[in-house]
């Protein structure tokens, strides 16, 4: 993560009648380096667990080894069919399904090989106290294998699914494992954080805002001072560029996110985090339309696919508060907002209400078939037909105060 310089003051001081005049901005960061990173005891008490957990997987591989029998690895299934709803707790969880990865399987000793692998790789970044992106211990794990032109992975499409296998395998967290995604979100507001060392007051942090880092872990991230009384996610960056160049988190008094469409997982888990720890309730702003509605249970009970994960990186009471299929009509848009549905919209919308986690909801029963009835979708970027700041200072303000329209 790239650390934001502080811009030294060379002026003279202002006088406190001038200093009150003007408004308290800045295009810089203020974060402030205090002490050397160090490893906390829990940081270190995590790496040996995970540690062990990988010295178990080795050792239970070159025990069967060892008494010649075909080593294997049990590995979860991650996929619709082992992923429940649970009513309860309003998130998706994993099933009890598995597959056992055999060494001597030949349509799975390359997984099997690419497993153990992957594993190894994580066990010398826990050794070393270091961290690495994804496509970092892709590389880290590559090389041709002696005496053949066989290659251990041919494309970091091979190693990206077995990293979130052997999460699941060794029930330890991708963070844990020492790997990390590519930042792809921001953030802003009224909220300061401390993450590895620096403090950061997000208040100041001009127009681009902080990157959210893949890892955003207590011991790593840490909140500070929050005066922010609720988190606003907008689906892209273009449009939280709008909210941030128009101070949108000042006025109202809030933090404003964005995960550049799907939210990464770094995102996800920041959001959980900030809605149950600084107890900030998480209002979602995004496209009308399919990929939107999925975005929104994504973040709200968390996803199929890394259905292990929804414990820690789900947010059950999210609220979705536009783009609304009501707001047509509602806020007289003109016809340059549409966007005509083709067929895999209407199998996507579908699909989506057949979801448990979307049957039987009567609000967005008719949301959905009232978007399919006009035969035409939204994006929030559509709102700029409108005028340039209409979606910070006229349709979201409207918004919050209707909560009884949101959709849950």
């Amino acid at each position: 993560m790239a650390k934001k310089k502080i811009a030294r003051k060379t002026t003279k001081k202002k006088s406190t009648s001038a200093r009150a005049a003007q408004p308290k901005r800045s295009n810089t960061s203020s974060a402030k380096r205090k002490t050397t990173t160090k490893t906390s005891k829990a940081q270190k008490k995590s790496n040996a667990e995970t540690s062990k957990r990988i010295v178990g997987l080795a050792s239970s591989v070159a025990a069967a080894a060892k008494k010649r029998r075909d080593p294997e690895i049990v590995v979860p299934m991650r996929s619709l069919s082992n992923a429940t709803y649970n009513k309860k707790k309003r998130i998706i969880e994993m099933g009890d399904k598995a597959i056992n990865r055999n060494f001597f399987d030949l349509n799975r000793s390359k997984t099997f090989m690419q497993t153990v692998l992957i594993a190894s790789g994580c066990k010398q970044l826990i050794d070393a106290d270091k961290t690495s992106s994804i496509r970092g211990l892709y590389y880290l794990s590559k090389h041709s294998i002696k005496g053949t032109n066989e290659k251990t992975f041919n494309d970091q499409k091979e190693s990206d699914p077995i990293i979130e296998d052997l999460e699941v395998s060794l029930g330890a967290l991708r963070e844990q494992l020492h790997v990390f995604a590519d930042g792809r979100g921001t953030i802003a507001g009224n909220l300061t954080i401390a993450s590895r060392g620096d403090e950061i007051d997000l208040r100041r942090m001009g127009s681009s805002g902080w990157t959210i880092p893949g890892i955003v872990e207590p011991e790593v991230l840490k909140f500070k001072k929050c005066e922010a009384k609720f988190i606003l996610h907008v689906e892209k960056g273009t449009v939280w560029a709008r909210f941030a160049e128009d101070r949108f988190w000042e006025t109202h008094n809030c933090i404003l996110t964005h995960g550049s469409g799907q939210p990464p997982r770094g995102v996800r888990r920041l959001l959980h985090r900030m809605h149950n720890e600084l107890k900030l309730p998480v209002y979602c702003l995004l496209d009308n339309d399919p990929w939107g509605y999925y975005i929104y249970s994504v973040i709200k009970q968390g996803s199929i696919n890394l259905a292990f994960e929804s414990g820690r990186m789900a947010v059950p009471n999210a609220q979705f508060i536009g783009v609304r299929s009501r707001d047509y009509e509602e806020f007289d848009l003109s016809d340059d907002v549409k966007i005509a549905i083709d067929n895999k919209d209407i199998k996507r919308s579908k699909q989506i209400l057949a979801y448990p986690w979307f049957k039987g909801k009567k609000p967005w029963e008719r949301e959905i078939a009232d978007m399919l009835k006009h035969g035409f979708k939204m994006e929030v970027e559509a709102l700029l037909t409108k005028s340039i700041s209409f979606v910070t200072e006229e349709y979201v303000p409207q918004k919050l105060k209707k909560p009884g329209q949101w959709l849950d």
